[in-house]
Parts: C-alpha cells; structure tokens; sequence
C-alpha cells in the first residue's frame, strides 16, 4: 500500500507539473503580429495604398515598423491579403505576402530543404519567377530583390497555386513614403 500511495503521489505530481506546463506554452502563430505590435498606437498613411505601425519591443527596446499593403483585388473575396514588410531597428527582417487564402502544397525545395512556392511576379510590364518560403501553408516570404522592385512599382501581380488552382494578387504600391521606407528599413526600390 505504501508504494501505490507513493506512486499515485508521483503521478499526479508529474500529471500538474505537466499540465501547468502545457498551459503556459502558447506558440507564435505565423502572422499573428497582435503580440509582436503590442503597443501600437494604431495606423497611419506611409503613402499611397500603405499603412504603417510603429512599435517598440518593451524588453529590448528594439524599434519595430511594419508596412502593409493590401490588394487591389481580393482573392475569392477574401479581404485579408496583403504584403507585409517588417523592420526592425532599421533594417528589413521579414518581408510576407498573404493571399487571403489557402495556399496548395508547396512546390519547391530550397537550397536547405525549405519548403518554398514557385510563384510569378509582375512588377510593371517585368514578369520573373521566385521560389519563396512556404510558412505552414499561411504565407510565402519574399526575397529582398523582389521587394525593392515591389516598393518602387506601380503595379505588382503575384500569381500563387491554391488548391483550386492558380490565383493572382494585384497591388498598387505607388505613393510609397520612400524616405520612411529607408529610414525605418534601410531599403531603396530598384528596377525589375
């Protein structure tokens, strides 16, 4: 009986250890910025059809900006996509584009491994090809070279394969506040 009473304490012990556990275990899903942006005083006009939210990390003090840009035309009538390039400190870490819909499989490997989508890219009157990050089926990452074509643009059209086949974003990023795109991302457009 003494050893039964001892193993049930152990259990439960290990039952609560792990469940207080699980419980403070939250991950960071892709593109949810509510976290990241805590703090945002709420948007303001970077130019054009661009939004822009500022923010600083309260740990590290790291100066975040973040630019938006939604489509023109919504994917099956969802309003959510959009590019998304975010800053930190002054220089571009992660720059998005979500659909606004659920992405096929991804299509490529990467040079590691990576998942990645080959998507088409018309930036003005310039088509070219990409193989960007797949990231859990939410959204793709961009290269860098495309988004210095993009911000210096006015019409970009991404094409990306849904599992209802091929579908096509197409933005306006004309009016750009390119001063603040530099100073908060240390980017300059380049030509397609």
């Amino acid at each position: 009986m003494n050893r039964n009473f001892i193993r049930g304490a152990l259990v439960a012990v290990f039952l609560v250890f792990g469940v207080s556990l699980f419980a403070q275990y939250r991950p960071q899903e892709p593109g949810n910025d509510q976290e990241v942006y805590e703090g945002t005083a709420g948007a303001t006009s970077a130019g054009g059809n661009w939004m822009r939210y500022s923010s600083e990390d309260r740990m590290t003090a790291a100066k975040r900006v973040r630019f938006e840009l939604p489509a023109d035309n919504t994917p099956k009538s969802d309003p959510s996509a959009k590019v998304i390039l975010n800053c930190t400190n002054g220089k571009l870490t992660l720059a998005d584009f979500h659909p606004g819909e659920r992405l096929s499989r991804p299509n490529w490997p990467g040079f590691w491994g990576q998942p990645q989508m080959r998507v088409r890219v018309r930036v003005n009157d310039t088509p070219s090809d990409h193989s960007w990050n797949w990231i859990y089926g939410h959204f793709l990452a961009m290269d860098k070279g495309t988004v210095r074509e993009l911000i210096g643009a006015h019409l970009v059209r991404i094409e990306f394969s849904t599992p209802d086949g091929p579908q096509i974003a197409e933005f306006s990023p004309a009016g750009l506040d390119l001063g603040a795109v530099k100073q908060a991302c240390d980017l300059t457009p380049k030509k397609p």
